[in-house]
């Protein structure tokens, strides 16, 4: 039977249990989506679509894809401006597929913009569809990369959505992606490590999301009687109240990555980027590293041991290799619950202070700290925005289940907040899903707001409304960072709660303290029955967060 490319495309993504794709028009292959009665989430710019995408894959950790279209080909402005969203999940490692139109054969020379070869920096793998029957091929080839190794974008250029080819000459199946076991000498060597250090220590990563591995990781961590930190990437992969668990960023965390002998690294690549630590005097410490992918050995610090493959396979081998030792009783090491509870209540107590203040203009941590009294936290979504949410957040609230709390850094694109709740809602829409922003972030945003009236997606976007911007270093803004950049209209002149209700939006504008749990519940009230909020919390500029070990101040 004679298909075109595009049609052929969409009842491949059919077969792959593809329920929608995020777009902003024009891309060829849209027209098709329609006629074959996949749902298109229309947003409001290039960037949007592969954000929302992208974090689609990130929070069901790529246990259902993400998907994108947006406009290429010669005139490839949409492609230039979703650049961005590229960069940051080839960055920040999401399986997200994007789809656009290629630049036809013979048309590389009306532009200097060389599309393949831009692409090609932000993607795991760039397919170019060269011929029409070569369709079935280059899915699978994309979704073979999507569900195997390490996770990252691909990209499908399709410089001719209308060429035709028989789909019954090469038949689609569903790609199922391949997973891999480590070495059984290496799982020995580590736990030979492991069992000997004095201090160990396990630094969990994102892989152990993504691997679907947090009931390993936890029952790892409880055999060995080792404490826990994570990545920011991977909060919520290791329940939050558990006894073992110091944090992703703070004095504690600081403190035991400084006192370790031992770290065993697992799905982490262990890259000191903007927002992670470096390991402090790591050619005096024993760093076994377990990853998914070669590539992170010995890149920054020496490896001492490494273990390659799923780390769900990983963690199960390493417990059963130290319980078949132990004969199933683990390693004692003291009373270690009892010594991360004390470091924890020492480093996080100035924090809880504010929690609970009452002052005004409202402190940012009294609503964080009311936020999670009113949330369900086994049953909920919350995400920062890139900016000083992000640093505050991710310091103090507590993150019971993965993926109720998305972390994001590196190669940051302010607004991101808003794609990512967007995401959670279509993910899990049963749970309440709440953006967490700051001014800069809020100004980014604006012009997707009206994508959750019109699809009816009850999401909370709360501000943390102080007049800051530029907001990071001594002197917090103005003087002392950027001094020439930091001025902009802030809650005395602008009432934004004001400017976003024009738009439909339930919304409210709160300078009270004892008023920020009313607020909270009467927007998530209003969210059930599928109208987005809009708080506006008139706060303190507040610049005080947990560090990152081996970034100065």
């Amino acid at each position: 039977m004679t298909i075109d490319v595009a049609t052929g495309i969409v009842r491949i993504l059919k077969q792959e249990g593809v329920d929608w794709v995020s777009t902003f028009p024009v891309c060829r292959v849209n027209n098709a989506l329609g006629r074959e009665g996949v749902p298109m989430l229309m947003m409001r710019d290039d960037r949007y679509a592969v954000a929302v995408a992208d974090a689609f894959s990130r929070i069901t950790a790529g246990s259902r894809i993400g998907v994108c279209t947006f406009q290429g080909g010669v005139n490839a402005a949409g492609m230039q401006y979703a650049y961005a969203g590229m960069a940051q999940a080839y960055e920040d490692g999401s399986p997200v597929l994007c789809i656009t139109d290629g630049v036809p054969a013979g048309a590389s020379g009306n532009s200097q913009y060389d599309v393949a070869s831009a692409m090609k920096t932000v993607s795991k793998w760039f397919g170019y569809l060269d011929k029409p029957e070569r369709t079935p091929e280059l899915m699978r080839r994309a979704f073979t990369m999507l569900r195997s190794g390490r996770p990252g974008p691909v990209i499908l250029a399709i410089p001719n959505a209308t060429a035709t080819y028989d789909e019954t000459a090469d038949p689609y199946f569903p790609v199922k992606g391949w997973k891999s076991s480590p070495d059984p000498g290496d799982v020995r060597a580590a736990v030979d490590q492991l069992l000997g250090a004095r201090d160990p220590l396990i630094y969990a990563g994102e892989g152990v999301i993504y691997a679907g591995a947090s009931e390993e990781l936890k029952a790892l961590a409880e055999l060995v009687n080792v404490p826990v930190i994570t990545t920011l990437k991977a909060k919520g992969a290791f329940p939050e109240d558990h006894p073992l668990f110091v944090g992703v960023r703070g004095d504690q965390v600081a403190h035991y990555l400084n006192k370790s002998d031992l770290i065993l690294a697992i799905g982490s690549s262990l890259s000191p980027g903007r927002f992670s630590h470096a390991i402090p005097n790591a050619a005096k410490k024993t760093i076994v590293h377990c990853n998914v992918d070669e590539l992170h050995i010995n890149k920054m610090y020496p490896t001492a041991h490494a273990v390659i493959g799923d780390a769900r396979f990983t963690l199960q081998a390493l417990r059963r290799e130290v319980s078949d030792r132990t004969s199933g009783a683990g390693r004692t090491a003291g009373n270690v619950a009892a010594e991360v509870r004390a470091a924890r209540d020492e480093a996080l107590a100035r924090y809880r202070q504010v929690m609970n203040s009452d002052e005004k203009p409202i402190n940012p941590y009294r609503v964080y700290g009311d936020l999670m009294e009113v949330l369900d936290l086994r049953n909920s979504f919350v995400t920062h925005e890139s900016g000083n949410t992000r640093d505050q957040l991710s310091t103090v609230f507590d993150t019971l289940i993965p993926r109720g709390f998305l972390g994001w850094g590196n190669v940051s694109t302010l607004g991101f907040s808003l794609a990512a709740a967007i995401a959670a809602k279509k993910a899990f829409p049963d749970r309440v899903s709440v953006a967490v922003t700051g001014e800069a972030g809020l100004g980014y945003m604006l012009g997707n707001l009206e994508v959750l009236l019109r699809e009816k997606l009850g999401i909370t976007v709360v501000h943390i409304s102080n007049g800051g911007f530029a907001g990071y270093g001594p002197g917090f803004w103005g003087p002392g960072h950027d001094p020439f950049t930091h001025q902009v209209l802030g809650p005395n002149e602008v009432d934004m709660s004001t400017v976003i209700g024009a738009l439909g939006f339930h919304t409210e504008r709160v300078s009270e303290p004892g008023e920020v749990i009313p607020a909270l519940r009467r927007a998530l009230e209003v969210n059930a029955s599928g109208r987005p909020a809009y708080i506006e919390f008139i706060c303190c500029q507040y610049p005080v967060y947990g560090q990152w070990v081996g970034r100065g101040e």
